[in-house]
């Protein structure tokens, strides 16, 4: 990929960075804008562990987007990691949206971000997006605009659904207009920077979560452990072997993923090779193994083995 050099004198390109409690829309809005999906997303809070970046190419901006893990009160050793690399990363972008849903009153979550981005004093602007309008009446949506504009002193708020679209390009419009004059900063055509070992391993972590226990998702992590293409197929017909184990903290956790005579992780590589076939452009041989590492959310050696050492 090459890097555009035919954009006007006024393109703008930065980075935004979305935060809010698990579970407010922040992963959805990122693939709603890339137009592509990049960001793994789930019923099931706290399933953002990396931060990731989606890029939004336009005639006149490129946007790119730093998807976080939902700020909350830490309660493992991983848990702080993902706070301290929330708080790193909001010091490292140029603007800032806040994700409040307009199905949720604002609870002590949201009030204690609040209260965490006051301490950039004003430094970098930040953007109030009411999200999940699709889920209230009209009459809703206006009442949750004033208390999130009761809130605190916001640079813009605006309402957005990325289910239905609503609003994803005004989100667009406003987050780059408080971008810096620049020239691009990815390729042309270039959706995101992250790897694609850790997509695939996201990949197979949110098919993993659907339909599970309420304690299972933090506990539960995916590893890619090789992949290559497989010998003697021809180039029209290409084929890759991809080997992923997934780690739990407990034997009974292993029973919950693995399922009945092998039932539910059939079913969990089956979603996740569809998303992993389009990922690669192949056709994808796809080989899961479920491992028990105990209590890893406490251990720094097994948070660093697995791919969670923020240092």
């Amino acid at each position: 990929m090459e890097f555009r050099t035919d954009y006007p004198e006024d393109y703008r390109a930065g980075f935004a960075c979305f935060v809010g409690r698990p579970n407010t829309g922040k992963s959805t809005l990122t693939n709603a804008l890339v137009g592509e999906k990049v960001a793994i997303t789930s019923a099931k809070p706290q399933t953002t562990r990396h931060t990731i970046r989606g890029i939004v190419h336009k005639d006149d901006h490129q946007l790119i987007l730093v998807d976080t893990p939902g700020l909350h009160k830490p309660r493992t050793l991983l848990g702080s990691r993902l706070n301290d690399l929330v708080a790193s990363t909001l010091s490292e972008v140029d603007v800032i949206g806040f994700c409040l849903p307009a199905d949720e009153p604002i609870g002590p979550g949201d009030r204690y971000i609040a209260s965490q981005l006051e301490l950039l004093d004003g430094r970098t602007p930040i953007v109030a997006l009411v999200t999940k309008t699709d889920k209230v009446p009209q009459d809703k949506v206006a009442e949750a605009l004033l208390a999130v504009g009761a809130l605190a002193d916001f640079a813009d708020v605006v309402p957005v659904s990325a289910v239905d679209g609503f609003q994803v390009d005004t989100v667009d419009s406003v987050l780059t207009g408080h971008l810096p004059v620049s020239p691009p900063l990815y390729p042309e055509g270039e959706l995101t920077d992250e790897p694609e070992e850790m997509m695939i391993a996201e990949l197979v972590r949110e098919a993993a979560l659907e339909g599970v226990r309420d304690e299972l998702p933090h506990s539960l992590a995916a590893q890619v452990e090789e992949m290559y293409p497989r010998e003697g197929r021809s180039e029209d017909n290409p084929l890759w072997n991809v080997h992923v184990n997934l780690f739990v903290e407990r034997s009974s956790q292993k029973a919950i993923i693995i399922g009945k005579g092998g039932s539910r992780l059939k079913a969990i590589g089956s979603e996740s090779r569809r998303g992993i076939e389009a990922l690669l452009g192949t056709k994808v041989y796809l080989d899961l193994h479920v491992k028990i590492a105990k209590d890893w959310q406490r251990d720094p050696k097994q948070l660093g083995r697995l791919g969670f050492d923020f240092s």
